[in-house]
């Protein structure tokens, strides 16, 4: 320590007063030894606080670079230096020895500990995240993803197709018993609840015998169904007026065969295994399967029939040939009851016959028949069918049309324009 900084701390020593000056001044005479103790403990109090301070202003200019890395652990002892308010509670401990050590006697007030929380805060502190799942809408103007193009796109057939099948509700009020008002309310469902099915049907393309997709509208349900509508040579026709001639006989070839039997909600049909066939003006025709309507769709001479078959036969180059069998109310048939037999308990299932058919027990004795050109009876009504009507009926019992009735009530297309078509009446 200099000689200046050590005068400027430097105490007068009052025993170097006279006796006199020194009661005068209140330093009344008391043994020198613990006077000189006394003064030499103050002096030493007085010059230990500078140096402190120049010692603590020292050794914080020569670790700055390492105090950045520790200031938050390590809290500065400068007189005028500010709490470290991050070190929370050591930090007040570490000012209070710091104090002590320069000899400041006042005391500090406490800083407010969300105060210092809220300054002990580093700058560079991350904002905090933004939660992506918020409730806010989404933008609908921006391009959609696959999944939700598929949502709205579902959404919206969805809602098509309930505007398609909803039907007004109808509030039916019949006299009667209690029971009167539900009989109503049900019929009033069932029948909604068909023009739905309708309606649904009628969206996809599908035919039927009846309603919007009835017979009248077969050729605007679907392109390939145009010929229903503009065709002029088709089926079925009311046949008369036909020209009576000698027609060669048709030459069947039909033997015990395996056989297939499908409901395909339309008719009952038989898919029929290769081996049969028919020759006709001199072209042979194989058998593909046969099906039945009730009632028949033929008429002879205005005259219409109880149901009919038609077996169905394609030529090499894929030409139809069909030979219609009226059938009529009487006598049991067995091949009938056969195929009955083998009914499929669900629609569109085949089910194998438990043994072989044989259609030559269906033609009638006496095989004379009339023939025309028209097209198949049902949709895409193609044309270019050669068409051969068996002019004596078979008979099935009443039970077996029963049963008949119960799958497909009505399954016949109306009779067509006959539009200057030769018929061919076989004597």
């Amino acid at each position: 320590m200099s000689h200046r900084f050590q005068a400027r701390f430097q105490a007068p020593d009052p025993l170097a007063l006279p006796r006199d000056d020194r009661e005068a001044s209140g330093h009344p005479g008391q043994p020198r030894a613990w006077v000189q103790v006394l003064l030499s403990g103050l002096l030493a109090l007085s010059a230990a606080a500078p140096l402190a301070v120049w010692a603590a202003e020292t050794h914080a200019s020569d670790a700055a670079p390492t105090q950045a890395a520790t200031s938050a652990a390590e809290p500065s002892i400068r007189p005028n230096l500010k709490p470290d308010l991050k070190a929370g509670a050591r930090g007040s401990e570490a000012r209070t020895e710091g104090k002590a050590v320069r000899g400041e006697v006042k005391s500090e007030p406490k800083p407010d500990a969300k105060a210092a929380e809220k300054k002990a805060e580093p700058k560079d502190k991350p904002e905090p995240k933004t939660d992506t799942r918020s409730d806010a809408k989404p933008d609908t103007k921006g391009p959609m993803s696959m999944a939700e193009l598929r949502d709205v796109l579902d959404q919206k057939i969805a809602e098509v197709r309930t505007k398609q099948s909803a039907a007004p509700a109808v509030k039916v009020r019949a006299r009667g018993g209690r029971g009167a008002p539900a009989a109503a309310s049900a019929a009033g469902r069932a029948a909604a609840s068909t023009e739905g099915v309708a309606s649904a049907a009628k969206a996809r393309g599908e035919w039927s015998y009846s309603g919007d997709t009835g017979p009248a509208h077969w050729a605007s349900l679907k392109p390939e169904f145009a010929q229903c509508g503009k065709g002029q040579r088709q089926s079925p026709i009311d046949i008369h007026d036909g020209i009576p001639v000698e027609l060669d006989p048709i030459a069947f070839d039909y033997r015990p065969t395996a056989f297939r039997v499908i409901d395909t909600g339309h008719t009952v049909q038989v898919n029929m295994a290769p081996g049969n066939r028919i020759t006709v003006n001199g072209r042979r025709h194989e058998l593909v399967q046969f099906h039945f309507h009730r009632p028949s769709e033929e008429r002879l001479n205005g005259k219409q029939f109880d149901m009919v078959v038609h077996l169905e036969h394609k030529d090499i180059e894929g030409k139809l040939a069909v030979v219609a069998i009226l059938i009529s109310e009487g006598k049991g048939h067995p091949l009938v009851q056969q195929v009955w037999n083998n009914l499929p308990l669900e629609k569109f299932t085949e089910q194998p016959g438990l043994a072989s058919i044989d259609l030559s027990q269906i033609l009638p004795e006496q095989r004379q028949y009339v023939t025309y050109m028209g097209s198949q009876t049902t949709p895409p009504c193609q044309e270019g069918v050669l068409w051969m009507v068996m002019k004596q009926p078979v008979s099935a019992s009443t039970e077996q049309m029963a049963t008949f009735a119960r799958l497909h009530p009505m399954n016949a297309r109306p009779v067509q324009p006959t539009a200057g078509r030769l018929i061919k009446d076989g004597q």
